[in-house]
């Protein structure tokens, strides 16, 4: 069984490396082989798929949906959804904390608003699959100080 793990992780290594945007699905933080193999499977990989980074986080499960009324607001979870493709992008955040010092403040900040670990973990999971459709829709390798320089402008100004 260990013999035929290792053939068939090097045979996802080989068959990886020819796919056409393999070195910018391998450039995000969290991405290895075998998950960065398996984000692009299960989402699909024709280039103009999804119009929208909204349409690829609403097929990855992602993003959340929000119901309000005139006296309540309730954010919940998408239960219609890709469920290997969500499960790949909760494996996904969760290994790009320790990869990305954007994703680990993305995560704090909203385990700090109140989140659950899996709210955070979905919110983030959010935000990368936005980002990976903006690194795929313009073919360019993942760039931590362009990814999450939004959150360096939202910082409040230390007082004199």
């Amino acid at each position: 069984m260990i013999t035929q793990t290792a053939i068939l992780a090097r045979q996802l290594e080989a068959g990886f490396k020819q796919h056409p945007d393999a070195k910018v699905v391998r450039s995000l933080p969290g991405l290895g082989t075998i998950l960065g193999a398996r984000v692009p499977g299960e989402s699909g990989d024709a280039p103009d798929r999804y119009t929208t980074a909204k349409s690829r986080k609403n097929y990855a499960g992602t993003s959340p949906i929000t119901r309000a009324s005139g006296t309540r607001r309730a954010v919940l979870a998408r239960h219609v959804r890709n469920k290997r493709l969500a499960d790949a992008a909760c494996l996904w955040a969760f290994a790009a904390l320790t990869a990305s010092p954007g994703a680990r403040a993305c995560y704090d900040q909203r385990r700090g608003a109140g989140d659950t670990h899996h709210q955070a973990l979905r919110a983030l999971g959010n935000r990368l699959v936005g980002i990976l459709h903006g690194c795929l829709e313009h073919h360019t390798a993942y760039d931590e100080t362009t990814a999450w320089a939004h959150r360096a402008e939202n910082k409040i100004p230390a007082a004199a």
